[in-house]
């Protein structure tokens, strides 16, 4: 921008004077370090370089200077200087030299170096790594080089397990070495074990066959290779010596005789020589020696071998069918090898023919080859075997296997049907975990003793069983609202692992929560590792975007492998929007603008409005509830003005009863007293109202009235006269007769004589009832 400014500033007045001023603003300069752009810029580089790449640039570090404008120079340097890299003018770093996995350091930390040509500057951490490259030729080391094995030996039968290899690669390489034999059509009888080096016994060995008959000692060329193109390979020769053993039994051209003989055959006639149909094949002596035993069975005393262990069989008695003798016979003899075990065979002379089992089951192939998914569940048919028998009748045939079939958890994992010959697994086999292919023996048996063996080698095929793991699984991120289109959000990634794909065999999704497809992932498929873009800007302003948190639900699947069995791993994201702050912005004097941001409601918020309308309702039942208690309380606890009960509280006393109650009832109309009566109880002086009835104490310092004139006698029967004392007192008691005031009792004496009580109650005194007194709000009883 520029750097200076000249104002005019223009002052006049109503009268059209005028005056012009200029002022000057001079905008000055300050230097500022360089800054790091790219990757470099917010985390430390990365840089890997294969062992063997030749010396040259590796990285390009691109800074920029704030003060380009001003021509500045950026000059780079690399610390620590002792290591084998240099930076040059324009910040490429170059390598100085050719590195060795195996003799130099694995990697390297160098620190970069920014500085203006006014001093500031700028550092950031770049780090070298060097991968290692398979550019090492293995070598074999074992010292014994000559190993035996007993012929007839099991197929799968280890011949020698001690081959070792060295390769200066290191451990990362050992699973790309292949071990093979050079010349494998010459010697079809022993294998090799690709992985392990292990030399096993391919088909049966027999030491008595013509290709072993004479030859004792098998050289074998063994090769070992570490890189699909073999260049780097080496070579080893073992001796294998076979041993003979007496595995072969004396074997006959027939076991069974069916001899005719006349009647008129005479003893000493030698009618069969065995020795003429029996040999032993074993290669050495003595295993193939052998004699026959003596001669036993029904007609043996007609019958003899002669000389003994020959196998020359001669008639020494008459059979003339004339004389007696049976007319059938059955001898038995057995050829037997003199050498340990012992191997020994019976043979049967019959006068009549009889079969006899002759075969051994035979399978119909020497090798199986199944191959099974790592899928596949426990239980499952994985094939089958088949064993034929030409013995008429058969025998039945019984399988089992013999030797291997086993993994290191479960030593036995495959099951055979004895009867049916189908083969199945227990349980899964796991192709990360096993050894393929896997191999064992099956045996065929007849119920005489035959056997035959065949080889089945079982390959296990991967499947995508496993799903992506990926890390970190969920994050929380904070983005402003002002990021700029494709900028890596606060710098995230998510890095994922599968136990059976490819790194390169990754795609990642959005699969929800992605409103207004804001965000997207770079790379989205072809490696382990991707970045989060923001894809399209956020627009508050226009309405368009409403929300300032989004929660994403993100789906990482793998396709290496058939799409059925496509697996696929999740990572959540949680993403703050953060508004821009409120700022103010200088304008003409006096006049400030202020800009506010305010969040509105969303209509996802629906939630808000039910809760508080819910909220409402809960209140005003629960008034309503509370009024409906104090009402109750009100009418429970504040009872109603009684009524006065104008039923009597007391029957009236029978005629036969002796005594008698008189009842005043007093009214408090006034407080107007201008009468005076003697109580006849207690002698004292009241007054009352003549109107109302009301009565109280008299004082007793004030002489009454009547006591003046004369006094006062009561007695039971009142008598005929007109004094105004009675005449005031029988008022008194008419007029009180209605009153709700006080009540007064007292027992008389005697049933002849009525004596009248009266009790005088105020509203504010009470006497006891043993003194006659009236108590207010009772009622009066006669």
């Amino acid at each position: 921008m520029p750097n200076r400014f000249e104002l005019q500033i223009l002052v006049y007045d109503t009268a059209g004077a005028k005056d012009l001023q200029i002022l000057t603003i001079q905008v000055l300069d300050e230097n500022e370090p360089p800054v790091f752009q790219g990757n470099i810029a917010n985390q430390t580089v990365v840089i890997y370089i294969l062992e063997g790449t030749p010396s040259g640039p590796i990285y390009k570090v691109n800074v920029n200077d704030p003060e380009k404008a001003t021509s500045t120079e950026i000059m780079y340097s690399l610390t620590p200087e002792s290591l084998p890299f240099n930076i040059s003018t324009t910040g490429t770093i170059y390598s100085l030299k050719e590195f060795d996995y195996e003799k130099d350091p694995s990697s390297y930390t160098l620190s970069i170096t920014a500085r203006d040509s006014l001093g500031l500057s700028t550092s950031r951490i770049v780090m070298v790594s060097i991968i290692n490259t398979n550019d090492e030729r293995p070598y074999f080391t074992m010292e014994k080089r000559a190993f035996s094995i007993l012929e007839e030996s099991t197929p799968g039968s280890v011949v020698t397990a001690n081959i070792t290899v060295e390769d200066p690669d290191g451990a990362g390489f050992i699973h790309s070495r292949r071990f093979s034999i050079n010349n494998p059509q010459a010697f079809p009888n022993f294998a090799i074990d690709p992985v392990s080096g292990t030399v096993l016994v391919a088909k049966q060995i027999d030491r008595d066959a013509s290709d072993f008959r004479e030859g004792l000692n098998i050289s074998l060329i063994l090769r070992v290779v570490d890189s699909p193109d073999g260049t780097r390979s080496d070579t080893a020769e073992i001796v294998i010596s076979i041993e003979d053993v007496n595995d072969s039994p004396p074997e006959c051209t027939r076991y069974n005789y069916r001899l005719t003989i006349a009647e008129s055959e005479s003893p000493g006639s030698v009618f069969l020589n065995l020795k003429n149909f029996c040999e032993d094949i074993d290669a050495e002596s003595p295993n193939n020696l052998f004699n026959f035993t003596g001669l036993s069975g029904v007609g043996s005393s007609k019958f003899s071998q002669d000389p003994p262990g020959s196998g020359e069989i001669k008639l020494i008695g008459n059979v003339d069918l004339e004389n007696g003798t049976l007319e059938e016979y059955t001898l038995n003899i057995v050829v037997q090898d003199i050498a340990p075990p012992y191997y020994a065979k019976n043979i049967y002379i019959y006068i009549k023919i009889q079969p006899v089992n002759e075969f051994e089951p035979v399978f119909s192939s020497s090798s199986y080859v199944f191959n099974v998914s790592e899928t596949t569940a426990g239980g499952s048919l994985i094939g089958y075997v088949n064993a034929a028998d030409k013995d008429i009748p058969s025998t039945g045939i019984t399988y089992s296997i013999m030797a291997g079939g086993g993994t290191k958890d479960i030593t036995e994992i495959f099951w055979i049907d004895p009867t049916k010959g189908n083969v199945k697994i227990v349980a899964k086999l796991d192709y990360d975990e096993t050894e393929t292919p896997m191999y064992f023996t099956v045996q065929a048996s007849d119920n005489e003793g035959g056997t035959a063996v065949a080889s089945v080698t079982v390959n296990v095929l991967p499947a995508n069983d496993e799903p992506p793991i990926c890390s970190p699984n969920s994050y929380l991120l904070e983005v402003p609202v002002d990021q700029a289109v494709g900028t890596n959000i606060a710098g995230f990634a998510i890095e994922c692992t599968d136990l059976d794909s490819s790194p390169r065999s990754f795609r990642y999704s959005i699969n929800s929560g992605n409103v207004n497809n804001h965000f997207t992932f770079s790379p989205s498929a072809g490696s382990n590792v991707s970045r989060l873009l923001l894809a399209f800007p956020f627009d508050y302003e226009g309405g368009l975007d409403r929300i300032w948190e989004y929660r994403l639900l993100i789906f990482v699947t793998d396709d290496n492998l058939p799409t059925t069995n496509i697996q696929t791993g999740t990572v959540t994201l949680t993403i703050q929007v953060i508004p821009n702050p409120t700022t103010v912005v200088p304008t003409t004097p006096g006049i400030t603008i202020v800009t506010r941001r305010e969040n509105v409601y969303s209509a996802q918020a629906w939630y808000v409005p039910f809760i508080i309308s819910l909220g409402v309702l809960l209140l005003l039942g629960l008034l309503g509830y509370l009024i409906f208690l104090l009402a109750k309380y009100i009418r429970t606890h504040c009872p109603p003005k009684p009524k006065a009960d104008k039923k009597p509280l007391i029957k009236k006393p029978e005629k036969k009863k002796p005594k008698k109650e008189v009842v005043w009832e007093l009214t408090n109309i006034n407080t107007v007293f201008d009468g005076e009566a003697r109580d006849p109880v207690t002698g004292k002086w009241y007054e009352y109202n003549s109107k109302s009835g009301a009565r109280r104490w008299k004082d007793t310092n004030m002489p009454s009235k009547l006591e003046a004139k004369a006094p006062v006698v009561h007695v039971g029967t009142p008598a005929k006269t007109s004094d105004s004392r009675q005449e005031n007192l029988s008022k008194t008691e008419g007029k009180t007769s209605g009153g709700n005031q006080g009540e007064s009792k007292q027992k008389t004496p005697k049933p002849s004589e009525k004596k009248t009580e009266v009790s005088d109650l105020n509203s504010h005194q009470q006497k006891p009832k043993q003194e006659g007194a009236l108590s207010k709000g009772s009622s009066p009883k006669v």
